[in-house]
């Protein structure tokens, strides 16, 4: 009997980008402000190379691309993670998911990344009511960070269910369901067509999830397929 639904939240609950693009915004405002330059040119620097897929490197060729040579990237890392991204909206059926199962299971969230910039996208996306327990891999560092099975052993352990009672819900193969499957948790991939990780071909067995949907709302039929196993 399932007893628990443990969601991931970038890229499934809401469009990761939206927060890239607002960190981005707060970086380019500060980089404008202090250095005298255009503003949109700025960001479109910043946007273009994430486009190109860089991605941890991205502020170190971002200052190169603009010849900035005196910014610290530190900086520059304190502000996009520390901002309050207030321009980010919940998918449509995620909010209707996620009022369905808080009136029937309880509620968990696992999400990498630093914890200051986990906590303000969930304040901003007003969701923090909806879980019962939420576990942000980054506050205790990259060991407990997905693919690692140690967070879903944490969330499980906090809710107080047996993996065989829980499902968790996630979006990237390389990531979300390895940990949670050596867990003993039934595992749900969200494709919806778009989103950073769609894009991942195939991969290995084991990263792969148990049941596939391609909205949400599917989620139901997939809880109701594993009551009658």
């Amino acid at each position: 009997m399932i007893k628990a639904i443990i969601f991931d939240l970038d890229d499934t609950l809401y469009p990761e980008r939206e927060a890239v693009e607002s960190g981005f915004k707060a970086v380019s405002r500060y980089i404008s402000n202090k250095h005298g330059l255009d503003y949109n040119m700025v960001l479109n620097v910043l946007v273009e190379g994430f486009k190109e897929g860089l991605r941890k490197k991205n502020f170190d060729i971002f200052l190169e691309n603009l010849g900035i040579e005196d910014e610290s990237i530190f900086d520059l890392v304190e502000i996009y993670r520390g901002h309050n991204p207030i321009s980010i909206f919940l998918y449509p059926d995620a909010k209707k998911v996620l009022e369905w199962a808080k009136e029937k299971f309880k509620i968990g969230l696992i999400t990498n990344g630093p914890e200051i910039f986990q906590n303000n996208k969930i304040s901003a996306l007003g969701i923090r009511e909806y879980f019962d327990k939420i576990f942000i891999s980054g506050a205790l560092g990259e060991d407990y960070c997905k693919p690692s099975k140690k967070p879903y052993d944490i969330i499980l352990n906090k809710l107080k269910v047996k993996p065989e009672e829980a499902v968790y819900v996630g979006d990237n193969p390389l990531k979300d369901f390895i940990g949670a499957r050596e867990s003993g948790v039934f595992t749900v991939q969200i494709k919806r067509g778009e989103g950073e990780y769609n894009r991942i071909g195939d991969v290995a067995d084991e990263y792969r999830a148990d049941y596939i949907i391609s909205d949400l709302s599917g989620l139901k039929e997939i809880i109701n397929k594993i009551k009658e196993k």
